[in-house]
C-alpha cells in the first residue's frame, strides 16, 4: 500500500459518534427524564438476523438507548404482524422502529414497510422518507447510505462536481445512495446486473462506491489511479468477510478506500443510534 493511501475507517469514526450519541442521552435523560428507545420487529428463526440483532442491542446498551426485540414467530399472519406495528406505532416511548428482513413469505413486505409510522422509519423505506429525499427534504434516509455520507464528512472529502459511480441499485443503499450523492452536486451514475460495462463508468470516476453483494467484483483495473472506493458489500468467502472490491490490489490505485470489516458497516450502526435519538428530540419537540 502506498503511503499516501487513505485507510477510511469506520470503527474508528463510528465510536467517536457514539461517544457524542452517549452525551446526548445522558443530557435527555437528566433534563428530559426519557430514555430513547428502538424497537426491533424479527419474525422467523434467520440465524443471520439473530446474530445482527444482538449487535444492534449490544451497541445501542453502551450509549444508553434502551432497545426490545419484538420477537414474533415464523408463521405469524400477517394481519397480525401488522396489528404489531399498529401497538408500536402508537407506543409514545418507543422513538424508532426497524423490521429485520427477510419477513417471511406470508408477509407482503411492502404491506408492512408502508404500514410503519415515517417518524419512527429508521430504516427509511416508507415511501413518504423516500419522497422527502428525492426532494432533498427533512427526514429520515436509509442508515448504510446514511453512514458512507457521514464518513465523507468526517474524513472532509468534497462531493460538489465530482464523477461517482454507484454499483448497484437496491432499495436499500444503491438507490438512496445515488440520490444523497446529487443532493450534494456530484454528477452520479448508477451500473446494476444489467449495465452493459461496468468498468466503462468506474474507471472514469472520482469515486466509486459499491453495493452488489459481489466478492472481489471491482478490481484494480476498473478504478483509475487516486479514484476514493467505498466498499459496501459484506460476504461471507472461506469463513471470512469481504466485501466487493479486491481490497488488496485495489488500495494500491486508490487514495482513499474503506475496508471490510470496518468500514461502511460500523457507520451504519452509528447512523442508528444518532436516528434513534433524533426522533427521541423530534417527539418531545411535538
Amino acid at each position: 500500500m502506498s503511503e499516501e493511501t487513505l485507510i477510511l475507517d469506520g470503527s474508528v469514526k463510528s465510536k467517536e459518534i457514539q461517544e457524542e450519541i452517549k452525551r446526548e442521552v445522558e443530557k435527555l435523560e437528566d433534563e428530559e427524564g426519557v430514555v430513547p428507545k428502538l424497537s426491533i420487529v424479527f419474525a422467523g428463526n434467520n440465524p443471520a438476523s439473530k446474530s445482527y440483532i444482538k449487535l444492534q442491542q449490544r451497541i445501542c446498551d453502551k450509549v444508553g438507548i434502551e432497545s426490545e426485540v419484538v420477537d414474533l414467530p415464523g408463521d405469524i399472519s400477517e394481519e397480525d404482524l401488522l396489528a404489531e406495528l399498529d401497538d408500536l406505532n402508537n407506543d409514545d416511548d418507543v422513538n424508532g422502529i426497524l423490521i429485520q428482513m427477510p419477513l417471511p413469505d406470508q408477509v407482503d413486505d411492502d404491506k408492512v414497510i408502508r404500514s410503519i409510522d415515517p417518524d419512527k422509519d429508521l430504516d427509511a423505506f416508507h415511501p413518504y422518507n423516500i419522497g422527502e429525499l428525492v426532494i432533498d427534504g427533512d427526514a429520515y434516509v436509509p442508515c448504510t447510505p446514511e453512514g458512507v455520507m457521514a464518513l465523507f464528512d468526517m474524513y472532509d472529502i468534497e462531493l460538489k462536481g465530482k464523477d461517482v459511480t454507484v454499483v448497484g441499485h437496491s432499495n436499500i443503499v444503491g438507490k438512496p445512495m445515488a440520490l444523497l450523492l446529487l443532493n450534494r452536486n456530484a454528477t452520479v451514475s448508477v451500473c446494476h446486473i444489467d449495465t452493459k460495462d461496468t468498468a466503462s463508468y468506474t474507471t472514469e470516476s472520482d469515486i466509486v462506491i459499491v453495493a452488489a453483494g459481489v466478492p472481489n467484483l471491482i478490481t484494480a483495473d476498473m478504478v483509475k489511479e487516486g479514484a476514493i472506493v467505498i466498499d459496501v458489500g459484506i460476504n461471507e468467502v472461506d469463513g471470512k468477510i469481504v466485501g466487493d472490491v479486491d481490497f488488496e490490489n485495489v488500495k494500491e490505485k486508490a487514495s482513499a478506500i474503506t475496508p471490510v470489516p470496518g468500514g461502511a458497516g460500523p457507520m451504519t450502526i452509528a447512523m442508528l443510534l444518532k436516528d434513534t435519538v433524533q426522533s427521541c428530540k423530534d417527539m418531545l419537540a411535538n
